[in-house]
């Protein structure tokens, strides 16, 4: 078959390679897929510098979720079992976390539904309890995760402040339903927010940058506001001062969405659920943006790793793999 390989770490346009490999052979547990369509996470990018948390062997192929097909011609959702990443034309993943993919979704939208949504659901509703009628402030707001959070926090009822970089992306957020978008190359971050709030500022607070944007969230969380870390997609993990907590009254609230399937799976099927029936209702549709061949997914993930793609990017290593079964 055709897939990616990283034989050694680096930036992925560099280190990353395609060629002809053997298929994988599934293990105890596991199922062979055709891939239909794989979408690129910024894990991607992380795992092939090696500074993810997992570190698969080399060689490995990337890509952490996509949307398959089981030998019975059934569409499922899954994370591959590395070092057998997605961006190849089969992966395998373990039989029993496979999930259905949503029947009003295609290919790339479906795979797009799993991890950033489930992200966003566990952190918006499992980690902080949004509530309706709360201010949700997300930074990163037209990317992958980012994009994610927004439509979640406008169905729960949430007035959504999405923080992006540079007028492009300004008009994906509002598209997305923002209520209010900051433009952190041309405005103040910290001032905007505060007066979109009347200065009271964020009840929870969306962050998978990391570094500045955790500063600005420390300034701009209200009164019993929770923060939820997500990630550090800025490249620095910021070191929060406790007594600032502590004197604003706030909670910082870790999420490492993975640990679920491990910990409680049954909250991972149940939030499937919950996103399948919010996608059949049309309330939330993700963002792709691009879709590219599977001969351009080195390229790709290195623009998803300069932060200059919107929503996600999927690679479709099939050329029928639009539509929806």
């Amino acid at each position: 078959m055709q897939a990616w390989q990283v034989h050694e770490n680096g930036e992925p346009g560099e280190v990353m390679r395609l060629g002809e490999t053997p298929a994988p052979a599934p293990g105890d547990g596991q199922v062979l897929l055709k891939v239909r369509a794989a979408n690129i996470n910024f894990p991607d990018v992380l795992m092939c510098r090696g500074q993810y948390q997992v570190r698969p062997p080399l060689p490995f192929t990337p890509g952490v979720e996509i949307c398959g097909e089981t030998g019975d011609g059934r569409r499922v959702l899954a994370t591959p079992a590395l070092p057998y990443g997605g961006f190849a034309e089969y992966a395998v993943a373990d039989a029993a976390a496979l999930l259905p993919a949503p029947d009003a979704l295609d290919d790339a939208e479906a795979a797009a539904l799993h991890i950033g949504y489930q992200t966003g659901w566990f952190g918006l509703h499992r980690r902080a309890g949004l509530e309706a009628g709360e201010t949700l402030l997300v930074h990163a707001a037209a990317g992958g995760v980012g994009s994610a959070a927004v439509q979640l926090g406008k169905a729960a009822g949430a007035t959504v402040i999405g923080v992006v970089g540079g007028a492009g992306k300004a008009a994906v957020a509002r598209e997305l339903g923002c209520d209010a978008v900051v433009d952190r190359h041309a405005e103040d971050v910290v001032a905007a927010v505060k007066e979109a709030t009347g200065g009271r500022g964020a009840d929870v607070v969306y962050d998978p940058v990391g570094g500045e944007a955790y500063t600005q969230s420390a300034k701009v969380v209200a009164f019993e506001g929770r923060i939820v870390v997500v990630g550090f997609a800025g490249g620095t993990i910021p070191a929060p001062a406790l007594n600032h907590a502590l004197v604003k009254n706030y909670s910082i609230l870790g999420l490492h969405w993975g640990l679920y399937n491990t910990r409680n799976p049954k909250l991972v099927r149940h939030c499937h659920e919950q996103l399948t029936d919010l996608a059949a209702r049309g309330v939330i549709k993700p963002l792709v943006s691009e879709r590219v061949p599977l001969a351009g997914a080195a390229a790709a993930v290195q623009r998803v790793a300069d932060g200059a793609s919107t929503g996600r990017i999927a690679v479709l290593p099939a050329p029928a793999n639009g539509a929806a079964a």
